[in-house]
């Protein structure tokens, strides 16, 4: 894919890593004790005060949105590849894939749900029975022979590839996704 990017997404992007930085905590640090070491030059006067207040109050306010704006693309990365596995596995409820868009009431109802899960989860006898080093390469060469399936059948157009993995909406009622109704 080629990467597309704006020159804003570029800079947010850029400006966002350098200002996580060691070296930019170190920066703000030391100009935090250089001003601090000058009020007694400066008598600790009003302007002293309004220097490091401006300065902190323009870097917060612009930082704040080109956080915010990283955050929505990493944010919108993070629903696609879930949307991605959610659909691709075929034991998985397409329900879950706009879960973000449900309601609030929707999204506690299958909160219980999953909670339901995590609970007989906990009553197995530990990780090691569900997942292994032996378990991970047989998936990953199962992956391998599926992947050269694929390169050996005819590539799919845009428009075939959307009416292949189109899906009729589902409503989401107060049930579980195996129909198995939850209290509240």
């Amino acid at each position: 894919m080629k990467n597309k990017q704006s020159v804003f997404e570029r800079m947010a992007s850029k400006a966002t890593q350098a200002t996580g930085s060691t070296a930019a905590f170190l920066l703000a640090f030391g100009t935090i004790l250089i001003w601090i070491i000058t009020g007694p030059i400066f008598g600790y006067s009003d302007t002293w005060q309004l220097v490091i207040n401006t300065g902190t109050t323009i870097i917060t306010f612009l930082m704040v949105f080109l956080i915010q704006k990283t955050q929505n693309k990493d944010s919108l990365a993070i629903h696609i590849k879930l949307n991605e596995l959610v659909a691709a596995n075929e034991l998985t409820s397409n329900r879950v894939i706009a879960a973000e868009d449900l309601s609030e009431d929707e999204l506690r109802i299958l909160e219980k749900y999953y909670g339901k899960l995590a609970e007989m989860a906990k009553k197995e006898n530990g990780v090691h029975l569900s997942h292994s080093i032996d378990e991970a390469m047989q998936n990953h060469q199962s992956k391998m022979k599926k992947s050269e399936v694929i390169k050996d059948k005819k590539p799919l157009t845009e428009k075939d590839s959307i009416k292949s993995t189109s899906r009729p909406k589902q409503s989401l009622t107060s049930s579980t996704p195996n129909n198995k109704k939850l209290t509240k």
